[in-house]
């Protein structure tokens, strides 16, 4: 039998320890501060409300985007069929997990190349991170990532703090910016900047914006705490430092909600609200306050892992509350969800003032 490769095991142990363990982060994103104004009279039927839209030139049927949760080993393959058979199903996007697995061991690659197979029609993203833009093979790499799965956008994952607590973790990110305009400049496909649970400010949105990227996945604290996945493998008195790093930066980040909002008034790119979406009400708050799309990822893994019928009625669920919120607050269409009049209190409104703007100018601006 051949021995799995130490980013196979990592890999493999990740899948289990979110599958089994409490590893979300203990601060919420921020969703229950944000409402969306009933309308008692809201002047259409339900089954008029048509929740499709554009992204990047690819019709949805809704705005959801399965990110990125695995590949690499054997279960992720099982795991990436279920998700990329509900996508096309559904007809909805679809992101792989980081495909460093296959490109450090192109027999890995089958367990990417899955998504495109069951997925032939869907919007699939491609996924590299830090380690491959400091490759000297990097452009190389990145166009290999691409063709794996015949990708239609390719996400470039922050992860300054995983890499920071994880045990063979390699924090270096000094001159990345530069090598994502060198990726965003030379991508054939749009090119994301994604975070992995600890959401991007508006300073970090604007850096980003100049270096050519079309969108940012926000990615914030109140879903998968990345610290607390590395918690989890840290054991034994060699990794008892990474283990306490993990537990001291469990919640490390900015909310999805304020993150959404800094990235959304700081920039003109799209925007995925990802970072503990959990339900359909959720997403119509993240669009009505300016996402273009909405990120799930750690609630499809479960149902994922007994197959892709579990993952469409998941799906089904949370399209069904989007559509339903939508209705309520008289909204036909996606654009007509961006300008129902919302309110924000609480944390959200908080942090805005000591970030020094008004957001009820904010919610003023969004609605023009």
């Amino acid at each position: 039998m051949t021995s799995l490769s130490e980013t196979e095991r990592r890999k493999l142990a990740h899948i289990e320890i979110c599958s089994r363990k409490s590893v979300e982060a203990h601060g919420t994103p921020g969703f229950e501060d944000i409402f969306l104004v009933h309308r008692a009279l809201p002047e259409i039927d339900r089954d008029e409300v048509d929740a499709s839209t554009e992204i990047f030139g690819h019709r949805f049927s809704a705005p959801i985007l399965i990110t990125g949760i695995t590949g690499g080993t054997k279960k992720a393959y099982e795991i990436n069929s279920a998700l990329a058979q509900a996508a096309e199903e559904l007809g909805l996007g679809m992101g792989v997990g980081s495909q460093r697995a296959a490109l450090e061991n192109p027999d890995l690659a089958y367990t990417f190349r899955v998504a495109r197979e069951r997925a032939p029609h869907a919007f699939l993203m491609a996924n590299v991170g830090v380690h491959q833009l400091l490759s000297d093979r990097r452009m190389e790499e990145i166009r290999l990532a691409v063709d794996m799965i015949t990708a239609d956008a390719l996400a470039i994952h922050l992860n300054s703090l995983q890499e920071a607590v994880q045990p063979e973790g390699s924090p270096r990110f000094r001159g990345i910016l530069s090598k994502i305009e060198e990726v965003a400049r030379a991508s054939r496909v749009p090119v994301l900047a994604k975070e992995t649970g600890a959401g991007i400010p508006g300073e970090t949105a604007i850096l980003l914006e100049r270096t050519g990227v079309r969108g940012i996945d926000v990615s914030g604290v109140g879903g998968t705490s990345w610290a607390a996945v590395e918690y989890y493998r840290a054991h034994g008195s060699r990794r008892a430092l990474k283990r306490s790093l993990g537990r001291t930066f469990w919640d490390w980040g900015v909310p999805t909600v304020v993150s959404l909002i800094e990235v959304r008034r700081s920039t003109k790119l799209t925007v995925v609200a990802s970072g503990g979406v959990r339900t359909g009400l959720e997403a119509a708050k993240a669009l009505a306050l300016g996402a273009d799309a909405v990120g799930i990822a750690l609630p499809l893994l479960e149902p994922a892992m007994r197959g892709a019928e579990a993952v469409v009625e998941a799906l089904k669920t949370f399209v069904s509350e989007l559509e339903t919120a939508m209705f309520l607050s008289g909204s036909k269409r996606i654009e007509d969800l961006r300008k129902v009049p919302v309110v924000v209190g609480g944390r959200v409104a908080e942090w805005a003032t000591a970030r020094g703007f008004d957001i009820r100018d904010y919610a003023r601006r969004r609605l023009v």
